[in-house]
């Protein structure tokens, strides 16, 4: 390896670590003050670590958390599962079933995703009031599989272009039809897009404030919802704050740190390519 070869190894290295580091400070910071007693929490001290760590705040704010944290897996399992689905039968139809005006509708499905929420907030609650859905976690539900369509149906549109058709004539050939090709050809492979596609829809849906915020109640809040809401009017316990920050980040962390891998490979397998 020539020099210049390596030079510019360490200089690429030393600047992804200190772009890690630079993203890990955040992380560090709230770790650090979840585990601060109320009494050592100040701008002065928050780069140091604490003298006595404090787990208490963790269990303090677990206890305040938990029934909103339930709340967040309950909107966003089946929102996942729903929108994925759809999104699968969608990129199968529009990528392998071409019929006339196809295209046009498979552009105003995609034309969703560039509508900002904050344009339809006005009309989505009085449509919620309609159907007597505002303020429950069914109607969260309803919204984020609506708006998860058109990024699915790209996705899996992209990745079911990849198969090659030849699959598909063979199985008509033995007789399976629309249904029978998706069911025992087309949704067997498309595990990697269905991965992609889960993590990509959970932490959309779980990130979510805006929708939240004003279609659930006090009882239905998610976690992020609630964590905002943690905030005394008068004193802000930072700890507390901090650790609960951390508590809400824990199940979207899992899924990345369990499915990361997953999910890279969904991505190879051509999964977002277009």
């Amino acid at each position: 390896m020539t020099f210049a070869r390596r030079f510019s190894r360490i200089v690429l290295y030393a600047l992804l670590i200190l772009l890690s580091v630079s993203y890990l400070l955040p992380i560090y910071l709230m770790l650090v003050t979840g585990l601060k007693p109320f009494a050592e929490v100040n701008l002065q001290t928050m780069w140091q670590l604490p003298n006595r760590i404090a787990f208490d705040n963790f269990l303090e704010a677990f206890d305040k958390l938990w029934p909103h944290l339930r709340n967040s897996l309950f909107m966003v399992l089946p929102a996942a599962l729903i929108s994925s689905m759809i999104g699968s039968v969608n990129g199968y139809i529009f990528s392998k079933w071409k019929f006339r005006g196809a295209d046009l509708i498979f552009t105003l499905i995609l034309f969703g995703m560039f509508i900002p929420y904050q344009s339809i907030l006005i009309p989505l609650v009085q449509f919620m009031q309609f159907i007597h859905l505002r303020g429950t976690l069914p109607g969260l539900i309803l919204v984020h599989i609506i708006y998860g369509i058109p990024i699915t149906s790209l996705i899996f549109r992209n990745y079911y272009a990849q198969i090659s058709t030849e699959i598909l004539e063979a199985g008509r050939i033995d007789g399976a039809g629309l249904i029978g090709l998706y069911r025992w050809i087309m949704f067997p492979l498309s595990i990697p897009g269905f991965v992609v596609v889960l993590i990509w829809q959970f932490t959309q849906a779980y990130n979510d404030f805006l929708f939240a915020v004003i279609l659930t109640n006090t009882a239905q809040w998610p976690v992020t919802v609630a964590l905002n809401n943690m905030a005394g009017s008068q004193i802000v316990q930072w700890n507390v704050q901090m650790a609960g920050a951390l508590l809400a980040a824990l199940p979207t962390l899992l899924v990345y740190i369990l499915l990361g891998r997953f999910f890279v490979r969904g991505l190879m397998a051509g999964a977002l390519k277009g």
